[in-house]
Formats: structure tokens, C-alpha cells, sequence
């Protein structure tokens, strides 16, 4: 497998193989979990790569499937092996949210709804600083300043388009609701900094931003935020991404990426289009600036 792939995504590779070999032995997860006198919650969490897979594992279950293929069981070795390996946010310490940096640092697009606030890859570091010291108030601030540095690490994938050339920039597309650009966090000025920022980022050739006005009513996105992700590779599946206070929820079922694919397609097709959403944001611009006099 190729060293440049991180280990969230070798992770959910591994979980795929191991579910397919699974399905054709025609067992349960549950009968899985009784032969190896492990919980059936586990079985489901290596393979939906939620959980990291040892060695072990991997032996463990290839006898309950009866592998026989030695050169699969080795390729299968291989890749726990790797996926144990550690991505550049380890660095960084205990990251609530790692298994989605994984996957965003390895996703060729993105498409995601925001009804609250911009979106962490559009953010500037002070607009960064306010958001995440409002949403978590009793948070140190060097937790808060790591967390800083984790999400501008993150816009690498979008800010430099000269970065991980194989893979290229992520494409991504925004929308992001009035009430995103209305709300002052921090003050004055770092709204309408991160507004401008807004709109640089939106100018370049791999990045879309569209405002969903209010004056639009109900709309697919009234329910909250999601990103949708989809990988270069045709083996990884796509995968919708829901933020939680306490645990993130990760859809990968077809049906249901399918259910959030279309509810994206209408978002995109209410919101104002790209030049409107530009000339939206430079008026939001002004009235925080007039305010912040």
C-alpha cells in the first residue's frame, strides 16, 4: 500500500476487506464476536475502521473466515501494520475529532453545510481563537491555541495548492447560511477580516462559497450541519460527516449518503449563486465595519 496514504483511511480499507471476507463466510458480526469472545461492538468498529486493528486481530479473524490464501492474510497483515502507524495530528496530542482529520486530509472533495458559523477550512486563526473559546468556555487556553494550530494545519489541503501534488488541492464547496455571516465573533474587525478572507479564498479555482439567505425560508439544511466526503480511490466509500457535542456520527451506507447527496443538490441549487454570494458577504462586510465604528 502506498506510504502516502494515512492511517484512517488504511483503517477503514482493512475494515472493508475484513467485513467482505465476512459477508462471503455468510457470519454475523455477532457469531464473529462469540468465537472470539469479544463484543460484537468491536467487531463492528474494525470494520468500519473506527478502531484501531492490530495484527492479532487480523489472525484472529482470518482463521474464523478460514483463509487460506497466505499471500491475502499477509496483505492483510501488512495493512494493520501500516494503519497503527501515526498521522501528522498525533503530533498535536488528543484530538477529540481525529478519525475525521484522517479522513478530510485524505478526501478529494468536500461538500459541506454550515447554518452557524464559517466553516473550520475557510476560518482565519482569530476568527478560530473566538469560536472556539465561545462553543467551549471552560477550555485552557493552550488547549484553545492547539486547537488553533490543528485547524490552520488543516487549510493546508485547500491554502496550497502546491501541497501533496499526487493528491492535489481538496475541492470543496461551501454553503454557508446568512446567520454564519451575521454573527459577531470577536469583535468587529475580526468579522470582517474573516469575511474578506471569505471571499479570497472563494476567488481561487478549487474552492466554492455560496450564502444561503434567509430570505430562502425552510430549506434541506434546516436540520443542522454535515460535510460529505468522497476519496480519490474508487475502493474508499463516501462518507457523511455529522459534528456532536460529545460523540460525531460517520454515514457510510449508501442509502444514506445517497439521502444527503440530494439534500446537498438542493442546498447548492437555493443558494444565491457565486457572484451574488460575493457581492452578500461584501455588504456583510460593511455592516460590521459601520458597527464597529
Amino acid at each position: 500500500m502506498a506510504s502516502n496514504v494515512n492511517p484512517t483511511v488504511r483503517r477503514r480499507r482493512l475494515g472493508m476487506e475484513l467485513r467482505k471476507l465476512r459477508e462471503d463466510k455468510g457470519m454475523t458480526a455477532e457469531q464473529v464476536a462469540e468465537r472470539l469472545l469479544v463484543s460484537q461492538s468491536k467487531i463492528s468498529r474494525l470494520e468500519n475502521g473506527r478502531r484501531s486493528i492490530s495484527q492479532r486481530d487480523v489472525r484472529d479473524l482470518c482463521e474464523v473466515y478460514e483463509v487460506d490464501d497466505r499471500r491475502l492474510v499477509d496483505s492483510l497483515m501488512q495493512m494493520a501494520k501500516d494503519s497503527r502507524q501515526q498521522g501528522w495530528w498525533h503530533a498535536f496530542g488528543d484530538i477529540p475529532y481525529s478519525v475525521y482529520i484522517g479522513l478530510e486530509t485524505d478526501a478529494a472533495s468536500l461538500r459541506v453545510y454550515e447554518p452557524q458559523i464559517i466553516p473550520g477550512l475557510l476560518q482565519t486563526p482569530e476568527y478560530a481563537t473566538a469560536i472556539i473559546r465561545g462553543a467551549l468556555p471552560e477550555t485552557a487556553q493552550a488547549d484553545i491555541d492547539k486547537r488553533v494550530q490543528v485547524r490552520m494545519r488543516r487549510q493546508e489541503r485547500v491554502s496550497d495548492s502546491e501541497n501533496e501534488t499526487e493528491r492535489g488541492p481538496l475541492r470543496l464547496w461551501a454553503v454557508i447560511d446568512e446567520a454564519a455571516l451575521l454573527r459577531r465573533v470577536g469583535d468587529a474587525q475580526v468579522m470582517a477580516n474573516q469575511l474578506r478572507h471569505l471571499i479570497e479564498q472563494s476567488e481561487l479555482p478549487h474552492v466554492t462559497v455560496q450564502v444561503m439567505p434567509f430570505s430562502m425560508g425552510a430549506h434541506p439544511g434546516v436540520n443542522g450541519q454535515y460535510a460529505i466526503l468522497e476519496f480519490p480511490d474508487a475502493s474508499d466509500s463516501t462518507v457523511v460527516y455529522i459534528e456532536g457535542v460529545t460523540s460525531d456520527l460517520y454515514l457510510e451506507k449508501a442509502n444514506d449518503v445517497q439521502k444527503y447527496s440530494v439534500m446537498y443538490e438542493h442546498l447548492r441549487a437555493q443558494a444565491l449563486n457565486v457572484e451574488q454570494t460575493r457581492e452578500f458577504i461584501a455588504r456583510a462586510i460593511h455592516e460590521h465595519e459601520r458597527a464597529g465604528r
